[in-house]
């Protein structure tokens, strides 16, 4: 094992490369049921057919917690999207096609996204009748079991050699109603500063997949509120304006 290629540096990991194998070892204070529960979900998702990099192990390296897994050799999507901006569209239709190949496939020993993100939102410092709005426009919500990444985003699918997609990063997945995994696509364009291709995409799911764009929006303050739970304070500040952008029923 030779971990002196670094892939990319997080704030609570770090990724390797070492041949045909991917390391993402974590850091030390990070929590142990995290790490293998990622692993795990990555395992389950491996049995829908979708192309993802194969688990090989969870293991311990230098007292830190780690994930093996295949190395896909490629570029990701973000990058090919940065650097062929002609290509542009015909990318982000590419994303829209694997997001909805992910939707159609389920998972069922994953947990629920509803129940995670009422643990969200109970978690978070809004006030507590903005968190009963939002507890009681979550029950309101159609209960689905589509299989859902949770952080969908260019970043996170390579395009190898050959042309085909693999999704990477399933830590945060769940079962549940794409409507709201597409509104968490939607405002990581926003966090991005990407206005432009959030709107370009958004139409382009709701096209694609004959759903209601007003329905993906009612999804937008639910989601905002389970994700300002992390991230730094501007993050933080700009969810919250979606937390109060759609009036409650």
């Amino acid at each position: 094992m030779n971990l002196d290629r670094i892939i990319a540096v997080r704030n609570t990991k770090t990724i390797y490369r070492d041949s045909s194998k991917c390391y993402k070892v974590f850091n030390k204070d990070y929590s142990k049921a995290d790490v293998l529960n990622e692993a795990l979900n990555q395992a389950r998702v491996e049995q829908t057919g979708l192309a993802i990099p194969k688990i090989l192990e969870a293991t311990m390296i230098d007292g830190k917690w780690a994930i093996v897994s295949e190395f896909i050799e490629g570029k990701t999507l973000a990058t090919l999207m940065e650097e062929n901006p002609d290509k542009h569209d015909e990318y982000l239709e590419l994303f829209v096609n694997l997001q909805l190949e992910m939707h159609s496939k389920t998972c069922p020993l994953l947990t629920m996204l509803k129940e995670k993100m009422t643990r969200k939102i109970c978690m978070t410092d809004l006030s507590a009748t903005v968190r009963y709005d939002l507890h009681t426009r979550l029950n309101s919500m159609p209960k689905h079991t589509k299989l859902c990444h949770g952080d969908f985003n260019p970043s996170n699918i390579i395009i190898t050699n050959d042309g085909t997609p693999y999704i990477l990063d399933w830590s945060h997945a769940t079962q549940g109603n794409a409507s709201a995994d597409v509104a968490r696509t939607y405002l990581l364009f926003c966090l991005k500063g990407d206005k432009e291709t959030a709107e370009k995409y958004l139409n382009l799911f709701c096209q694609k997949s004959d759903t209601a764009r007003q329905y993906v929006q009612q999804w937008m303050p639910i989601v905002a509120a389970s994700q300002s739970v992390k991230g730094n304070e501007q993050e933080r500040e700009f969810l919250h304006t979606w937390i109060n952008v759609v009036d409650y029923e």
